[in-house]
Protein backbone atom coordinates (compact mmCIF):
# COMPACT_ATOMS: atom_id res chain seq x y z
CA UNK A 1 0.00 0.00 0.00
CA UNK A 2 1.18 3.69 -0.95
CA UNK A 3 2.37 5.88 1.97
CA UNK A 4 1.14 9.13 2.86
CA UNK A 5 4.15 10.74 1.78
CA UNK A 6 4.22 8.82 -1.69
CA UNK A 7 0.47 10.26 -2.63
CA UNK A 8 -0.25 13.69 -4.37
CA UNK A 9 -3.70 12.97 -5.79
CA UNK A 10 -6.57 12.86 -2.79
CA UNK A 11 -10.34 11.35 -3.72
CA UNK A 12 -12.95 11.71 -2.28
CA UNK A 13 -16.26 9.46 -2.98
CA UNK A 14 -18.97 11.69 -1.76
CA UNK A 15 -22.53 11.09 -1.41
CA UNK A 16 -23.65 14.39 -1.93
CA UNK A 17 -22.65 13.92 -5.87
CA UNK A 18 -22.47 9.89 -6.04
CA UNK A 19 -25.20 7.51 -4.97
CA UNK A 20 -24.34 4.64 -2.66
CA UNK A 21 -24.87 2.17 -5.78
CA UNK A 22 -22.42 3.78 -8.07
CA UNK A 23 -20.17 4.47 -5.31
CA UNK A 24 -17.65 1.17 -6.21
CA UNK A 25 -18.17 1.70 -10.62
CA UNK A 26 -16.79 6.33 -9.23
CA UNK A 27 -14.12 4.62 -7.25
CA UNK A 28 -12.89 2.19 -9.65
CA UNK A 29 -13.02 4.75 -12.31
CA UNK A 30 -10.54 7.47 -9.77
CA UNK A 31 -8.58 4.57 -8.93
CA UNK A 32 -7.40 4.29 -12.92
CA UNK A 33 -7.29 7.42 -13.42
CA UNK A 34 -4.65 7.88 -10.91
CA UNK A 35 -5.72 8.55 -7.19
CA UNK A 36 -3.23 7.95 -4.67
CA UNK A 37 -5.98 7.93 -1.39
CA UNK A 38 -9.85 7.79 -1.49
CA UNK A 39 -11.54 8.65 1.03
CA UNK A 40 -15.77 8.45 1.46
CA UNK A 41 -17.33 10.81 3.11
CA UNK A 42 -21.24 10.39 3.79
CA UNK A 43 -22.55 13.34 5.80
CA UNK A 44 -26.20 12.55 5.47
CA UNK A 45 -26.16 8.63 5.74
CA UNK A 46 -26.60 6.22 8.79
CA UNK A 47 -23.58 4.66 10.29
CA UNK A 48 -24.95 1.56 9.13
CA UNK A 49 -25.13 2.86 5.89
CA UNK A 50 -21.48 4.04 6.07
CA UNK A 51 -20.76 0.77 7.14
CA UNK A 52 -22.10 -0.94 4.12
CA UNK A 53 -20.67 1.61 1.46
CA UNK A 54 -17.27 1.04 3.19
CA UNK A 55 -16.96 -2.99 2.96
CA UNK A 56 -17.56 -2.77 -0.26
CA UNK A 57 -15.01 0.20 -1.26
CA UNK A 58 -12.44 -1.11 1.29
CA UNK A 59 -11.38 -4.43 -1.11
CA UNK A 60 -11.48 -2.12 -4.44
CA UNK A 61 -8.65 0.10 -2.51
CA UNK A 62 -6.64 -2.51 -1.20
CA UNK A 63 -6.35 -4.59 -4.41
CA UNK A 64 -5.49 -1.39 -6.08
CA UNK A 65 -2.49 -1.04 -3.26
CA UNK A 66 -3.86 2.56 -2.43
CA UNK A 67 -5.22 3.73 1.57
CA UNK A 68 -8.94 3.90 2.01
CA UNK A 69 -10.07 6.56 4.47
CA UNK A 70 -13.13 7.37 6.35
CA UNK A 71 -14.39 10.59 6.81
CA UNK A 72 -15.08 10.42 10.27
CA UNK A 73 -16.13 7.19 12.46
CA UNK A 74 -12.60 5.99 13.47
CA UNK A 75 -14.72 3.34 15.15
CA UNK A 76 -15.37 1.59 11.51
CA UNK A 77 -11.76 1.12 10.40
CA UNK A 78 -11.78 -1.78 11.76
CA UNK A 79 -14.52 -3.82 10.91
CA UNK A 80 -14.77 -2.32 7.19
CA UNK A 81 -10.62 -2.65 6.46
CA UNK A 82 -10.47 0.98 6.30
CA UNK A 83 -6.73 2.15 6.46
CA UNK A 84 -7.75 4.97 8.69
CA UNK A 85 -10.05 7.78 9.20
CA UNK A 86 -10.40 11.80 8.79
CA UNK A 87 -11.65 13.92 11.53
CA UNK A 88 -12.59 17.91 11.60
CA UNK A 89 -11.50 20.72 13.56
CA UNK A 90 -14.97 19.88 15.77
CA UNK A 91 -14.96 15.78 16.18
CA UNK A 92 -12.50 13.93 17.87
CA UNK A 93 -8.86 14.42 18.40
CA UNK A 94 -6.12 12.42 16.57
CA UNK A 95 -5.51 10.52 20.06
CA UNK A 96 -9.20 9.16 20.42
CA UNK A 97 -9.37 8.67 16.86
CA UNK A 98 -6.38 6.36 16.54
CA UNK A 99 -7.56 4.79 19.74
CA UNK A 100 -10.76 4.04 18.12
CA UNK A 101 -9.26 3.12 14.79
CA UNK A 102 -6.58 1.11 15.93
CA UNK A 103 -2.45 2.08 16.26
CA UNK A 104 -1.27 1.32 12.79
CA UNK A 105 -4.35 3.19 11.21
CA UNK A 106 -3.85 6.49 8.95
CA UNK A 107 -6.04 9.73 10.90
CA UNK A 108 -5.69 12.71 9.28
CA UNK A 109 -7.84 16.27 10.16
CA UNK A 110 -9.03 19.12 8.70
CA UNK A 111 -7.69 22.39 9.20
CA UNK A 112 -8.88 25.86 8.04
CA UNK A 113 -6.14 28.31 9.00
CA UNK A 114 -2.36 28.50 9.44
CA UNK A 115 -3.20 28.38 13.18
CA UNK A 116 -5.02 25.18 13.20
CA UNK A 117 -2.54 23.82 10.95
CA UNK A 118 0.33 24.76 13.45
CA UNK A 119 -2.14 23.58 16.52
CA UNK A 120 -2.19 20.02 14.38
CA UNK A 121 1.47 19.63 14.92
CA UNK A 122 1.43 19.02 18.17
CA UNK A 123 -1.25 15.81 17.99
CA UNK A 124 0.31 14.14 15.41
CA UNK A 125 -1.77 13.24 12.72
CA UNK A 126 -0.44 11.54 9.65
CA UNK A 127 -1.70 14.06 7.09
CA UNK A 128 -3.93 17.46 7.69
CA UNK A 129 -6.09 19.03 4.88
CA UNK A 130 -5.95 22.58 4.59
CA UNK A 131 -8.13 24.90 2.90
CA UNK A 132 -10.93 25.59 1.64
CA UNK A 133 -8.25 27.25 -0.49
CA UNK A 134 -11.52 28.59 -3.24
CA UNK A 135 -15.22 28.83 -2.54
CA UNK A 136 -16.43 25.10 -3.25
CA UNK A 137 -20.26 23.53 -3.22
CA UNK A 138 -18.80 20.59 -1.31
CA UNK A 139 -18.43 23.04 1.54
CA UNK A 140 -20.40 25.62 0.91
CA UNK A 141 -20.59 27.41 4.50
CA UNK A 142 -17.02 27.63 4.80
CA UNK A 143 -14.98 30.77 3.96
CA UNK A 144 -12.08 30.21 1.08
CA UNK A 145 -8.77 30.79 2.55
CA UNK A 146 -7.01 31.54 -0.58
CA UNK A 147 -3.33 30.67 -1.85
CA UNK A 148 -1.17 33.00 -0.42
CA UNK A 149 -0.40 30.47 3.15
CA UNK A 150 0.08 27.60 1.06
CA UNK A 151 4.26 28.03 0.81
CA UNK A 152 4.45 28.93 4.52
CA UNK A 153 1.99 26.15 5.44
CA UNK A 154 4.79 23.46 3.29
CA UNK A 155 7.41 24.98 4.64
CA UNK A 156 6.13 24.69 8.53
CA UNK A 157 4.36 21.68 8.83
CA UNK A 158 6.39 18.73 9.49
CA UNK A 159 4.06 16.06 7.19
CA UNK A 160 2.20 15.80 4.40
CA UNK A 161 0.13 18.89 3.70
CA UNK A 162 -3.37 18.41 1.01
CA UNK A 163 -5.17 21.39 0.16
CA UNK A 164 -8.69 20.88 -0.70
CA UNK A 165 -11.53 23.41 -1.31
CA UNK A 166 -12.47 23.77 -4.97
CA UNK A 167 -9.45 22.84 -7.05
CA UNK A 168 -10.13 21.59 -10.06
CA UNK A 169 -7.73 20.88 -13.28
CA UNK A 170 -8.05 24.49 -14.61
CA UNK A 171 -6.96 26.28 -11.26
CA UNK A 172 -4.47 23.63 -10.47
CA UNK A 173 -1.56 25.39 -11.94
CA UNK A 174 -2.00 28.22 -10.20
CA UNK A 175 -2.32 26.11 -6.54
CA UNK A 176 0.86 24.25 -7.83
CA UNK A 177 2.65 27.49 -8.75
CA UNK A 178 2.52 28.69 -5.30
CA UNK A 179 3.68 25.73 -3.67
CA UNK A 180 1.03 22.81 -3.51
CA UNK A 181 2.71 19.65 -3.89
CA UNK A 182 -0.41 17.36 -2.81
CA UNK A 183 -4.30 18.13 -3.12
CA UNK A 184 -8.21 17.03 -2.74
CA UNK A 185 -10.07 17.28 -5.72
CA UNK A 186 -13.59 16.74 -5.42
CA UNK A 187 -16.34 17.71 -7.10
CA UNK A 188 -14.28 17.97 -10.64
CA UNK A 189 -14.14 14.72 -10.81
CA UNK A 190 -17.10 13.30 -9.49
CA UNK A 191 -18.78 15.50 -11.70
CA UNK A 192 -16.90 14.88 -14.99
CA UNK A 193 -18.57 13.33 -17.97
CA UNK A 194 -15.44 11.30 -18.16
CA UNK A 195 -13.91 10.80 -14.53
CA UNK A 196 -11.02 8.76 -15.09
CA UNK A 197 -10.27 10.70 -17.54
CA UNK A 198 -10.31 14.02 -16.01
CA UNK A 199 -8.40 12.47 -12.74
CA UNK A 200 -5.99 11.15 -15.03
CA UNK A 201 -5.47 14.73 -16.58
CA UNK A 202 -4.86 16.07 -12.99
CA UNK A 203 -2.76 13.59 -11.86
CA UNK A 204 -0.57 14.33 -15.24
CA UNK A 205 0.01 17.61 -13.15
CA UNK A 206 1.60 16.87 -9.80
CA UNK A 207 4.69 15.64 -9.08
CA UNK A 208 5.06 12.31 -9.48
Amino acid sequence: MKKIAECRLYGIVDTGYVTADRMPLMARSLISGGVDILQLRAKKQSREEIRTMALELAPICRNAGIPFILNDYPDLVPETGADGAHVGQDDLSIAEARKLAGPEAIIGKSTHSLEQAMAAVAESPDYIGFGPLFATPTKPDYTPIGTELIREVYRLIPFPVFCIGGINLDNLPSVLHVGAERVVIVSDLLTAGDPAGRTASCRALLPI
